[in-house]
């Protein structure tokens, strides 16, 4: 699958339309040379396909290159019809998509004009794997994957003293590295106050823009009013996967009576599991240790 790109935006302060400069240098690990988006986080690089553009302006969209934020702007591949973790190639520069669509915090100046924008939809981000020139013509193809590549995961830990400072979170940490010894790529830790829109917000995030295989979560499983992770997570799932959730508990109970205790749930969002496991270092540890032997096997499923 090959395109060829028609336009390359950038804009040098945050908050302006990009212009077409037609022409630029990616660096890698960072983005655009001398735009105001590059930087080391996981979109250093926006794309957007031509056809969307296309549609949108026969509904009187008049949009030019960069009105949409996009640094590259692609005619012959829809890019959102593409997988996290696809690679592209531009003759020596490679990208890897790690993120589908945004959400808007502020209403762009396009959408202020027309009433819509087609980004928070069609676009997607990418890290630079390689870096190297680009300008309006090159052709930008798909790579053909020749190795399975890592399964992606996140790990959120939910505490109110932890998110403030107050209590060093031990949790967390221990699931990244247990997971990243295990073979995972773990593209993100966050640490959150013991709040369920928050959680919510997260977990949608997390599946539908970075399409991540797993996240696990720790803490926010008990009886106490402020425990609302396993609500947080049963509210925004597609399928729920109990039995997940059981074999925990069952698991854990032969090691710490206190176990049944846990409120966990275990859900599928599109292609990303979700797993609630307990908030103390000891009782998450065990927790992994109960399904890690099988996670590949259901994640090979979705």
């Amino acid at each position: 699958m090959e395109g060829y790109i028609k336009a390359v935006c950038i804009s040098r302060e945050r908050g302006t339309i990009k212009q077409n400069v037609k022409e630029a240098v990616l660096i890698p690990r960072h983005g655009l040379e001398g735009d105001a988006h590059a930087g080391t986080w996981h979109r250093q690089v926006s794309l957007l396909s031509q056809d969307k553009v296309k549609e949108f302006n026969q509904r009187g969209g008049m949009a030019e290159p960069g009105d949409f934020g996009e640094n590259i702007l692609l005619e012959g591949i829809d890019l959102a019809a593409l997988p996290v973790g696809t690679i592209l190639e531009c003759g020596t520069p490679r990208l890897k998509i790690t993120q589908i669509g945004k959400e808007c915090h502020h209403h762009c100046q396009i959408y202020q004009r027309v009433g819509d924008c087609i980004m928070p939809r069609e676009g997607v981000f990418a890290r630079v794997l390689r870096g190297g020139k680009i300008e309006i013509g090159y052709e930008m193809a798909v790579e053909k994957r020749t190795e399975k590549r890592k399964y992606q995961a996140a790990v959120i830990t939910l505490s109110d003293k932890g998110s403030l400072g107050e209590r060093e979170d031990k949790s967390g940490p221990l699931l990244q590295k247990r997971l990243q010894e295990a073979g995972y790529e773990v593209v993100e830790y966050l640490l959150l106050p013991d709040d369920k829109e928050a959680l919510k917000k997260q977990l949608i995030r997390l599946s539908d823009q970075r399409q991540l295989d797993l996240i696990l979560t720790t803490g926010g499983t008990g009886f106490s009013s402020r425990d609302t992770t396993p609500e947080a997570t049963l509210e925004i799932a597609d399928r729920n996967a109990p039995g997940i959730a059981e074999a925990i508990r069952s698991y854990s109970m032969k090691i710490t009576p206190h176990a049944m205790l846990s409120r966990g749930a275990s859900v599928i969002r599109g292609k990303t599991l979700i797993i609630n496991l307990p908030g103390s270092p000891k009782a998450c540890g065990e927790s992994l240790d109960c399904i890690l032997g099988s996670l590949p096997h259901g994640l090979d499923l979705l």
